[in-house]
This record gives C-alpha cells, sequence and structure tokens, in this order.
C-alpha cells in the first residue's frame, strides 16, 4: 500500500478539506473492485462491504467502507490529465522500459454521452505498447477529433527506440514529424485519403528493381488459410517528414467454403526495416484491437458503463487500463475472464494481484 500511495498520493483531492475518507483509500478499493470484476462505482461499494475485513487490513477505514455517492463523486471531479499522468508513468515504471512496437488508436466508450447525444459518445485515444502488452497512455479526443488527440498524446511521450503504428487516418506530416519528436519511427498505413502520397508509392514500388520481398504460408485464422507477402523499397526523394522506405503488404485469404479474397495494403515508414520484420510490426499493430480494445468491451465491460457525467467515464477509463495491466503482468497464465473470476473468489489470489503491482 505504501508504494501505492507515493504514487497516486500526488493526484489532487478534488474534495472538500472537511471529508472522511482520504483518495488513496477510495482509489485503492475502486482498482481492487475492477480487479474483481466491478463494473460500476455502486459495485465498488458493494465490494467494500463484502470484503470489508480483506480491506481493513489494507487501507485504514475510520469511518466504515466508502458508499456509492463517495465513489461517484471522486471520479466525476478528479481531474483526468492528473489522473492519467500517474497511469501512464506507472504503466511505463511497470514494463521498466517500452520497447518494439507501440500501436496508437482510438476508441469510443458507447455508452458515455451526455443525455440526448447518443451519437457522440466519449471518444479516447489508446497508446498501447504491444510487446510489453500494456497500455501505456490514453487522451480524450477533443470533440472527437482522434488526430488532435494523437498529437495531444504524443507530446507527452518518450519513445526512443520504439516504432509507432497508427491507420491511415494518422498518415499526415504533422503527425509523423510529432512521432519522430519522441524519439521513435513510425510505420503509417496509407490509403487513398492522402492521393498524392499513395500514387506515388505505388510508382515507386513499380519502378523498384530488386525489392525486399518476404512470404508467409498457409497461416490458419479462423478456419480459414492466409498468405501474406510483404515488399519493402526505398522512398526515394518522397515528400513527407522523416520517410526512408515504403511497403506493400497482400493478404491472400482462402475461406472455409473455397472462396479466395485479396487485400493490398501500403505503408510509409522512417526506419529501413526487411520485408520480415516489416510483416511483423504490421501484425503487432492489430494487437491494440484483439488484446486491448476487445478485452476492455468483454472482459471489463466498457461499452455497457453508463458512468456519463463530468470527468467520470475518463476516470473510470484509465482505472480499467490500470487493472489491465495489472492483471495482464501476473504470473498467473489463466485468462483475463478467469483471473477477474479468481481474485473475486479467493482473497489470497487477490492479494497476490495487488502485491504484483509495486
Amino acid at each position: 500500500m505504501e508504494g501505492f500511495a507515493s504514487l497516486f498520493g500526488s493526484v489532487p483531492d478534488p474534495r472538500a478539506a472537511n471529508v472522511r475518507h482520504s483518495l488513496n483509500s477510495i482509489l485503492f478499493i475502486a482498482l481492487a473492485a475492477v480487479l474483481c470484476g466491478a463494473e460500476s462505482c455502486q459495485d465498488m461499494a458493494d465490494f467494500g462491504v463484502s470484503k470489508n475485513k480483506l480491506i481493513r487490513e489494507i487501507v485504514p477505514l475510520p469511518y466504515g467502507v466508502p458508499s456509492h455517492d463517495v465513489f461517484s463523486n471522486v471520479f466525476r471531479h478528479l481531474d483526468p490529465v492528473a489522473f492519467e499522468a500517474v497511469f501512464s508513468s506507472f504503466a511505463q515504471a511497470f514494463a521498466k522500459a517500452i520497447s518494439g512496437v507501440v500501436a496508437i488508436d482510438g476508441k469510443a466508450v458507447r455508452g458515455a454521452y451526455k443525455r440526448g447525444d447518443k451519437a457522440s459518445p466519449l471518444h479516447l485515444v489508446n497508446i498501447w505498447a504491444a510487446d510489453q502488452r500494456m497500455v501505456i497512455g490514453q487522451q480524450v479526443a477533443p470533440n472527437r477529433n482522434e488526430v488532435k488527440g494523437v498529437l495531444q498524446a504524443l507530446a507527452c511521450l518518450s519513445l526512443e527506440g520504439c516504432i509507432v503504428t497508427a491507420d491511415a487516418l494518422h498518415c499526415r506530416a504533422d503527425t509523423a514529424s510529432a512521432i519522430l519528436k519522441t524519439g521513435a519511427d513510425y510505420a503509417l498505413a496509407l490509403k487513398a485519403n492522402q492521393p498524392n502520397l499513395l500514387s506515388q508509392a505505388k510508382a515507386t514500388l513499380e519502378d523498384a528493381t530488386d525489392p525486399d520481398r518476404a512470404e508467409t504460408n498457409d497461416v490458419k485464422i479462423h478456419d480459414r488459410s492466409e498468405t501474406r507477402r510483404a515488399v519493402v523499397v526505398e522512398a526515394g526523394a518522397m515528400d513527407f517528414p522523416g520517410v526512408k522506405a515504403i511497403a506493400q503488404l497482400e493478404s491472400i485469404r482462402i475461406e472455409p467454403d473455397g472462396r479466395q479474397t485479396s487485400h493490398v495494403r501500403y505503408f510509409l515508414l522512417s526506419r529501413q526495416v526487411s520485408a520480415a520484420a516489416f510483416m511483423t510490426i504490421a501484425r503487432a499493430h492489430w494487437t491494440i484491437e484483439n488484446q486491448l480494445h476487445w478485452v476492455l468491451d468483454v472482459a471489463f465491460c466498457e461499452d455497457a458503463a453508463r458512468n456519463r457525467k463530468d470527468h467520470g467515464p475518463q476516470n473510470l477509463s484509465t482505472l480499467r487500463k490500470l487493472a489491465l495491466n495489472i492483471i495482464r503482468q501476473h504470473p498467473d497464465k489463466a485468462s483475463i475472464r478467469r483471473k477477474i473470476k479468481k481474485a473475486g473468489w479467493d482473497d489470497q489470489y487477490l492479494i497476490s494481484i495487488i502485491a504484483h503491482m509495486r
């Protein structure tokens, strides 16, 4: 608990000076509750009551377990910037050193919308360290503008030696420059939203005399066979910040019913890599979808969360990501879902997860 208190003690308490429950105690109970599957502030209060004896051994509760209103009030008014900054510092320290692929992508929290504005839920930009399988940051997309959210997120990061990946929305000069300023390189998907760059890339690939090539055969995914072919060439005099290479990736799929489909994608790279290495980079990017976004929605029920007021949705999203990082780094080889259930059923298992975060 001392490590937790020293880390989150820097988050300013938004409440009046005469409050009964300490902010650290509230945050600790909330985190422990989410580790056990809590989805709302009411769940956190119920968890505190059911685990009252265990919690009192870890944090002081001179006035009993905080109520639902206390949890709700704290997360609604807690400074999300300060909370996310502490979370990012914790994540990077927990992972020791971030390396390899860092994927950036946006995600909507579907249930977090203002009354009468269901079409515009909270939109967050998530930063995912693929090799470490950890979330290392999040940023609100201002007015659901994901590009601005990414630029703001990158301004707060140091990613020396990493390769940042992003979809075609972020294949822009300002985003590329921001990535390079973090000390990282980029691998940005290139589509028809940048027609001039795309035509230049295709022409360069067609004119290349001896491109580097790589291929993987018969990758079995969801009962279908897939072959991937990558080509990497030097970019030449292409007008784009820091670009060194152009990559083409073709995926040929044979469905269970025998149908064959082919999909070709293009990328701009600021680091010259082999075609085989590029295939690994491109594949790593999609772990942000199936190892982060999917898990948040299925295991933590993020899309179903109904917190809508003030900073509540943003702060609770940060808390869920903190819990996911801690659960994933626990040495037990069980699935995320099984770990959450075991933490709720077995106090010693919950303590081992909490102790592992020190």
